[in-house]
């Protein structure tokens, strides 16, 4: 999203964004990067696109009330980041990819030596309510079909 900014005016968003991130309340977060995609939108529509796109993936942690260390973890890039670069250690050497099988063993044998490198995710005693937390989540967006199409679905499904 900054990649769409100017040099001098990076910092002042990126402090921006992440005040918002920091906030354990949602729909404050949401509301402060709303406005600051709304204020972007005039001066830099491509940042602002950038930052409406990715929106409710970037409040996600923060809408299912992870806190502490667990929050901090799971923000972070970082682990990712490792991971990837593995992968890409792992098959810099690889001239002539045959076929994507071939891909994804490679993706999968660089995962396992990026393996070696995990440590235990800090905050790691929460991840059983972070697990409720998804399933809560999941419950609430499901979406119940009312009864007119369940029924007609029924008569068109084979017995």
């Amino acid at each position: 999203m900054l990649e769409h900014l100017p040099e001098r005016d990076r910092p002042a968003v990126k402090a921006r964004i992440r005040r918002a991130w920091k906030l354990d309340d949602h729909a404050a977060a949401r509301g402060q990067l709303q406005a600051l995609a709304g204020e972007l939108a005039r001066s830099h529509p491509g940042a602002a696109a950038s930052l409406n796109e990715g929106l409710a993936e970037t409040l996600t942690i923060t809408r299912l009330r992870v806190r502490g260390p667990l929050k901090r973890t799971l923000q972070s890039m970082n682990p990712i980041e490792s991971m990837i670069e593995c992968v890409r250690r792992t098959s810099h050497n690889v001239k002539r990819w045959q076929h994507g099988e071939m891909c994804l063993r490679w993706t999968a044998a660089g995962m396992l030596e990026a393996e070696q490198q995990f440590r235990r995710v800090i905050g790691y005693s929460e991840l059983a309510k972070l697990a409720l937390a998804v399933e809560r989540d999941l419950a609430a967006q499901r979406v119940v079909v009312p009864t007119p199409i369940r029924e007609k679905a029924a008569t068109l499904t084979p017995a």
